[in-house]
């Protein structure tokens, strides 16, 4: 496996690939990888000839006091795993390379980023199919493989790519959970042994939303009430407070107003006002 650090230098590579007819994948990461990530990677190796994954803890989707500075880093050891499962070329840019001095560019998708994750974190999307789009200028990729837990990212980079004509095939992957239910996450690490509890609330609470739809089998249940369900389990732990909590078409990211088979129950949730965990599930899957 080769590690490169330079935009020019991965750029020529995938030039080369393609040139070669080569099918090349995408898995852009920040790096801290747990099985969620080696389980995207083991996805794109199933399709394409050559695996690039990118590590680079991006600063412009990070906000003014969120974790931009603590955030796990380890390239030996993300190599090391990366290595395990295949990978052919770990792309860890620098931020001077990333984003030179005069750097003056934003993509921006409207819409999609105007709600939940959107709305609490301001300008976060835009930083996210900013450098996504370099990754995918850089390394030339044939698809990209992105995780279901960032549900309204998927939704976001979907939508930039069809907008701006890129010519990858997007592939979003399941949810990979801990053995107690609870969503991997490289932001789990911050969790202490005495918050789990109220972490796992996230995972119970899509468990009893959706029991409460089999239950109710033949009635009418509202998105209100099934809402109200998750929002009561969550607040069962005071450590917890809600940043969202909502019902939503998983095509538009709109609130339902009633329940069908496109309904996605997504969260974001702050555990004692320092980590902040994401969780989200089809309702009606068959």
């Amino acid at each position: 496996m080769k590690v490169v650090t330079s935009p020019e230098e991965i750029q020529i590579l995938a030039q080369k690939y393609r040139s070669q007819g080569l099918l090349i994948g995408l898995v852009p990461t920040m790096g801290w990888f747990h099985e969620g990530h080696l389980s995207l990677m083991r996805r794109a190796r199933q399709s394409v000839d050559r695996v690039i994954v990118s590590l680079f803890i991006n600063p412009m989707q990070f906000g003014p006091g969120e974790d931009l500075d603590n955030y796990p880093y380890d390239l030996k050891r993300d190599c090391r795993l990366a290595e395990e499962v295949g990978v052919d070329i770990i792309f860890a840019p620098d931020k001077g390379s990333m984003y030179p001095e005069g750097f003056a560019t934003t993509v921006s998708v409207s819409g999609l980023t105007s709600s939940l994750c959107g709305a609490s974190r301001p300008g976060h999307f835009d930083g996210v199919t900013t450098v996504v789009a370099k990754l995918f200028n850089l390394t030339l990729p044939h698809l990209a493989v992105f995780g279901e837990k960032d549900f309204q990212q998927l939704a976001v980079i979907r939508r930039m790519v069809e907008d701006l004509d890129f010519p990858i095939d997007i592939i979003g992957h399941p949810i990979v959970r801990e053995k107690n239910g609870l969503a991997m996450s490289s932001r789990n690490t911050y969790l202490q042994k005495d918050e789990i509890p109220a972490a796992l609330s996230l995972s119970l609470s899509i468990t009893a939303v959706k029991n409460a739809i089999k239950n109710n089998s033949g009635q009418t249940i509202t998105p209100a009430v099934l809402k109200d369900i998750a929002c009561q389990i969550v607040t069962e732990h005071p450590e917890c407070e809600i940043d969202y909590i909502e019902i939503v078409d998983k095509t538009t990211l709109q609130v339902c107003t009633h329940l069908s088979e496109q309904s996605l129950l997504v969260m974001a949730v702050k555990i004692n006002k320092r980590i902040r965990l994401i969780d989200n599930s089809l309702l009606m899957e068959s």
